[in-house]
């Protein structure tokens, strides 16, 4: 697998990706007529969750959850939240991007992004922690950190991988990526090895600076991460008529 040009990619988010840190606080049916013969009642309708009380998807990450140069609605948590709702799945969608956070900014956010009904965890994180040359070990701490105290809330995690730049030499390239993928066998989560996997280095999936996706990008990104949430979902169960 050639990794030089995603990692050339990847490298020139460190003017883009941070931009700030700051966490954003994320009828009554009439009776019927008397009949000669009575059939058996229809069973009632199972209630729609609503936005508030359904189970949450929450997505942790930075601008590229965020969806940095792009409408709310073309984020691809967003476009996802849209297909969940086509497809008749009754969750709700938090997008908890910030734009330049780093893994730690996700540790320090996370009990808010896991307040009230969470289902599932989506982990995008640690493209800043590369771009800025910080730790892996600190990054591999971090990640941890993050998956240990959603699983034991029983929350389903999917892990979503980054790339790290060449410069900080190989070594720091290598060992960068075998984080993500040690830390999804070792917690037993799910995972996407490269969240911009399909769209970084192409022009027409990205916006003018060549790092964030563009619209047609964040779809491909929303079609990668379905991927691997749509098994992890549970579909509401047909009403018998």
């Amino acid at each position: 697998m050639r990794r030089r040009p995603v990692c050339l990619i990847v490298l020139c988010l460190a003017a883009t990706l941070a931009c700030g840190e700051s966490p954003r606080e994320p009828a009554a049916v009439s009776a019927a007529q008397a009949a000669p013969e009575v059939s058996a009642p229809t069973p009632p309708a199972a209630p729609v969750p609503s936005r508030d009380t359904a189970p949450r998807i929450v997505f942790l990450g930075d601008s590229l959850t965020a969806g940095l140069g792009l409408a709310a609605d073309d984020a691809y948590p967003a476009l996802l939240q849209r297909r969940l709702d086509k497809q008749g799945y009754r969750y709700t969608v938090v997008n908890a991007g910030v734009s330049g956070d780093t893994s730690a900014g996700g540790v320090r956010r996370l009990d808010w992004s896991l307040d009230g009904p969470v289902a599932v965890l989506v982990v995008a994180l640690g493209g800043n922690d590369a771009l800025r040359g910080l730790p892996v070990d600190e990054l591999h701490r971090n990640l941890a950190t993050v998956l240990e105290r959603a699983t034991s809330k029983g929350i389903i995690v999917i892990l979503a991988g980054m790339e790290a730049p060449p410069n900080n030499g190989p070594d720091y390239t290598d060992r960068f990526r075998r984080v993500y993928a040690d830390l999804a066998k070792s917690h037993a989560v799910r995972f996407i090895p490269f969240l911009l996997q399909g769209v970084a280095g192409d022009p027409a999936l990205n916006q003018a600076d060549g790092i964030h996706p563009n619209a047609r990008g964040a779809q491909r990104v929303a079609d990668l991460v379905w991927g691997a949430l749509e098994p992890a979902l549970t579909r509401p169960t047909p009403v018998a008529r």
